[in-house]
């Protein structure tokens, strides 16, 4: 079974942070919320999110995937946190899957993962950054890293890391599911 590590901020968008957590679950998957620090996380619409553990308690697990929410709050919050770049480098060398969505694809460059690469956010997250290739896309995926828009492509990207993980026909039962248009 994948294993996947979805860190928590203050400030993150909910609407992201829980379709991602929630599509993941349906489909199987075990998600490990984390929060940057100990207690409940206060999202950017006021919405209070119990993590299940701290980024401390996990940082030497081993995850199939990491998936950074965004809020630009949050964003900033990940992208000041060492612990999150490390971990981020570290799946990403040892061939693991990095996703982040609307402001978070910032960490991921920030981190070093974005370099020659196309990537999609938020609109102006990713402006002035080098080395990247910027979509409008609302997924993007290129090798190992996915990135999304925003709180409206959150469903649609959080499906694709179902695709990804479980493949398509685990991907087909939980959309149906959602009985989406």
């Amino acid at each position: 079974m994948a294993t996947v590590l979805v860190p928590l901020a203050a400030g993150c968008e909910e609407l992201e942070a829980v379709t991602i957590i929630d599509l993941l679950r349906r489909a199987g998957v075990t998600v490990v919320t984390a929060g940057l620090e100990a207690g409940p996380v206060v999202a950017s619409r006021g919405v209070v999110l119990v993590p299940d553990t701290t980024l401390d308690e996990i940082l030497d697990q081993d995850f199939d995937m990491m998936v950074l929410p965004g809020g630009a709050g949050g964003a900033q919050r990940l992208e000041a946190d060492d612990r999150i770049r490390q971990l981020l480098r570290r799946l990403a060398a040892a061939g693991r899957y990095t996703a982040a969505i609307c402001a978070a694809p910032k960490v991921l460059a920030t981190a070093g993962l974005l370099e020659g690469r196309q990537a999609t956010a938020y609109p102006g997250a990713l402006d002035g950054l080098p080395g990247l290739q910027p979509s409008t896309a609302a997924v993007v995926q290129d090798g190992l890293v996915i990135t999304s828009r925003g709180p409206g492509t959150a469903m649609d990207f959080a499906l694709k890391l179902v695709q990804l993980l479980c493949g398509p026909a685990q991907r087909q039962q939980v959309e149906a599911a959602l009985q989406r248009p």
